[in-house]
């Protein structure tokens, strides 16, 4: 068999099933929050999940009734894994940090918190470009190395949220946001900042650095072109000279303006915000729940460390007991539906070789019955015919087919007429017989109403003819004839008056 042709789209198509092994294992993350409702925590959580773009549901639509494994059910093939989630209470809001989908889980409260715009507000001079936004953003943090198991696990955990870069095969044109995280191990507490990344070139005036970046410079104060390039007091403090120690060496061609490769250039941040700071409350081994590694408000001692930990594991047996009897009981039940069908399908089939079996035997019996009133039949009518003629008679003379059996009934083709019976034949003789002694014969319905209407009419004065009984001119019980019919000619029209009796 030949190959299939493919059509013109088919070839032309450049999507494919399988995903790029970069983006697989790139660590997603869902952004949701939970709690009391509020405006700053809706914003906040938005700004969050623009932090951690492009690998998170930005648009991720959730509701009051999505609960964690609704969204655990859709991790795995959305390749998730962690979760961060917002929420409000009445002492304050919290932040939860958990890998998908066995834990940990970190806790952390935020004690102060700053929305992007409000952020972005407050400088002079607000730089956001969306361009950004289409690679990861570059984690840094500082004064996480202590002792303590904690700030290793809170720097793990950081880390692993965001892509790995090599730095050898890394393009710089996709830094273009960093993270940064600071520890304060006096307060215990955790910055979060935002920044874009900018570099700049150094080493020449601010007329020069414009014209080179494309921006229309401002002769409005300048007598001349060369005044703008020379001039050095136009420019701000803000705009000076970096430190050297903020200066790099560029090893590759970046698309910024001005900026050469193996040619010194700075470093500007910019901030896009939120701002938080955080301190951590506790670790948990699961996933939202299971034995708790650290606690910073809540210390135990080995007893009860003890305690929890055997009250956790006869949780988990009872559990798995639990488990292991519904399996059971669902396996029994199946065994018991399965016995019932087999059974049932059996006596189906026994009940219906039965009915075949006894429809079979009726026939038989029909048959065999037919066959010996037609042998009683002919054997009279053979004895009759021996008696009559003195002879044999022939084999199919009182058949009617030669194969001896009667033939069937067959009904009229006019419809069936309920025969009437010896009994109902007699009935109907003996209530003629009794007609005719008393003289008449009983009439029908319609005939015997009307007749008895007009006796009750006579008997009863007439109320029907038109006569009138009582009152004061003719005298109590009198009839009044009103009709005039004592004069009116009685005779049957058509008929015989002879037979007529005034």
């Amino acid at each position: 068999m030949g190959k299939p042709k493919r059509g013109r789209c088919a070839k032309r198509n450049k999507n494919k099933a399988t995903e790029p092994d970069e983006l697989v294992q790139a660590p997603h993350s869902f952004v949701i929050h939970r709690g009391l409702p509020g405006a700053h925590i809706l914003e906040l959580t938005k700004d969050f999940r623009r932090v951690m773009e492009p690998y998170t549901a930005t648009s991720l639509k959730e509701r009051k009734k999505n609960t964690i494994k609704d969204f655990l059910s859709v991790a795995g093939p959305l390749h998730v894994s962690h979760i961060c989630i917002f929420s409000k209470t009445s002492l304050g809001m919290y932040l939860k940090i958990a890998r998908l989908p066995r834990g940990p889980t970190l806790t952390f409260k935020i004690h102060n918190f700053s929305l992007a715009r409000d952020v972005v507000s407050s400088l002079k001079k607000q730089s956001v470009v969306e361009e950004a936004f289409k690679h990861a953003p570059l984690i840094v943090l500082n004064s996480f190395s202590g002792e303590g198991l904690h700030l290793k696990m809170m720097a793990s955990m950081f880390q692993n949220m965001f892509p790995t870069i090599n730095l050898l095969t890394v393009d710089l044109n996709t830094v273009r946001r960093c993270v940064l995280l600071n520890y304060n191990s006096t307060t215990k507490m955790i910055d979060f900042r935002h920044y874009s990344i900018r570099v700049v070139p150094v080493g020449i005036s601010k007329g020069v650095k414009k014209v080179v970046q494309g921006k229309v410079p401002d002769l409005s104060r300048c007598n001349d072109i060369a005044e703008f390039f020379t001039k050095a007091g136009m420019l701000s403090e803000s705009e000076a000279e970096d430190d050297p120690q903020h200066q790099v060496t560029v090893p590759q061609k970046l698309k910024t303006r001005g900026t050469l490769e193996q040619e010194k250039s700075a470093i500007r941040l910019s901030e896009l915000g939120p701002r938080l700071t955080l301190s951590l409350i506790k670790i948990e081994d699961g996933l939202l729940d299971g034995e708790v590694l650290y606690h910073d408000l809540i210390h135990k001692s080995e007893e009860e460390r003890e305690e929890i930990q055997r009250k956790r594991e006869m949780k988990k047996k009872l559990k798995e007991k639990r488990k292991r009897i519904q399996e059971e009981n669902k396996k029994k039940k199946e065994e018991l539906k399965a016995q019932l069908k087999e059974k049932s399908m059996k006596g189906q089939k026994e009940k219906s070789e039965l009915r075949v079996d006894t429809s079979e035997q009726k026939e038989e019996m029909k048959i065999d019955k037919n066959q010996e009133e037609n042998a009683e039949v002919e054997d009279d009518d053979r004895e009759y015919y021996r008696e009559e003629v003195g002879e044999e008679p022939d084999k199919d003379l009182f058949s009617s087919r030669p194969g001896g059996y009667k033939r069937k009934f067959r009904p009229p083709p006019y419809g069936n007429k309920k025969r009437k019976t010896e009994d109902g034949q007699q009935r109907d003789r003996n209530q003629n017989q009794r007609d005719t002694r008393d003289g008449h014969k009983k009439s029908d319905g319609f005939k015997s109403k009307k007749r008895e209407t007009f006796r009750k009419g006579a008997k009863g004065g007439g109320g029907e003819r038109g006569f009138k009984r009582g009152g004061k001119q003719s005298g109590k019980g009198k009839r009044v004839d009103k009709t005039n019919s004592a004069n009116r000619d009685n005779r049957p029209v058509g008929g015989n008056a002879r037979n007529y009796r005034r």
